[in-house]
């Protein structure tokens, strides 16, 4: 194990961390960062590794709302575990166009748009979309103030929008966040649907990740092993303080500082890939 692989392996798991449940893209933060630092990993552990490590980031979410996500809880009365069994049923239906074009086009995506481009493109339209859409009186007066009030056709078109977030850049939580703001839920009763989105979603995508991994002919060394581990503990421990930090400041601000964050994020992308281009 290399001592400056591990210190490259916690800075991807601190980004993932915090990136992940910020409208802003992990994904596409995760590509950039790469770029820069390069992992001295062969490259089908490098597209495993950067898609797994969202497990150490989704633990969190478990942790953090596990009882309000557990049906099972002693402490809850008949009509909160109805209600719970309702909110998963809402998930699940959310979730299906994802999982079934997800697996159609993961390969397509992978092959074609993961790349620093898309991402500094996808970074600026979203970044314009969260200000044009906060300028607009849809989010003066949701009708959804809570998760609990949406319905299941709203769930689903929400699960709707989530399939932008396959083109790298777009970011998950941006994309559902901007849907359901759109469909009329609060900003706060977004961001949690959205952080509940993503348990099934981010999931099946590591656990297919790691199947393509192994059927591809590939195998974990030793370090491997640790350095995927190291890298989830760290995204779950950042993660914790991004969803704290998240929840607090949507119920004071808007997201206009996250769109007018990608804009100059994605235009300095443009101008360092553009330069490195050129001077090949």
């Amino acid at each position: 194990m290399s001592l400056v692989e591990t210190l490259k392996i916690i800075v991807l798991g601190i980004v993932e961390g915090f990136t992940e449940w910020l409208p802003i893209s992990s994904t596409g933060h995760m590509i950039l960062v790469d770029e820069i630092i390069r992992l001295d990993q062969p490259e089908a552990f490098k597209e495993m590794f950067l898609v797994v490590i969202q497990l150490g980031a989704i633990l969190a979410v478990a942790v953090m709302y596990f009882h309000r996500l557990n049906p099972f809880s002693p402490s809850k009365n008949r009509r909160q575990r109805e209600a719970t069994w309702a909110l998963w049923i809402k998930i699940i239906i959310a979730c299906i166009p994802a999982a079934v074009l997800g697996l159609l086009l993961d390969d397509w995506m992978e092959a074609h748009l993961y790349n620093a481009y898309v991402v500094a493109a996808m970074l600026i339209l979203y970044g314009i979309l969260f200000i044009v859409l906060e300028n607009s009186p849809i989010t003066s007066s949701p009708s959804i103030q809570k998760v609990g009030q949406i319905s299941v056709k709203t769930g689903f078109l929400i699960g709707v929008f989530q399939l932008l977030s396959l083109i790298p850049g777009t970011s998950r939580s941006g994309s559902t966040i901007l849907g359901a703001m759109i469909l009329g839920c609060s900003r706060s009763a977004a961001a949690e649907f959205s952080f509940f989105l993503g348990i099934p979603v981010m999931f099946g995508a590591s656990f297919l990740k790691i199947v393509k991994f192994f059927l591809d002919g590939n195998s974990f060394t030793g370090s491997q092993i640790f350095y995927t581990l190291l890298g989830m503990a760290v995204a779950f421990g950042v993660s914790v303080y991004s969803i704290q930090f998240l929840m607090s400041y949507v119920r004071r601000h808007n997201f206009k500082f996250f769109g007018y964050y990608r804009i100059i994020l994605g235009a300095i992308v443009l101008a360092y890939f553009g330069i490195t281009a050129l001077a090949v």
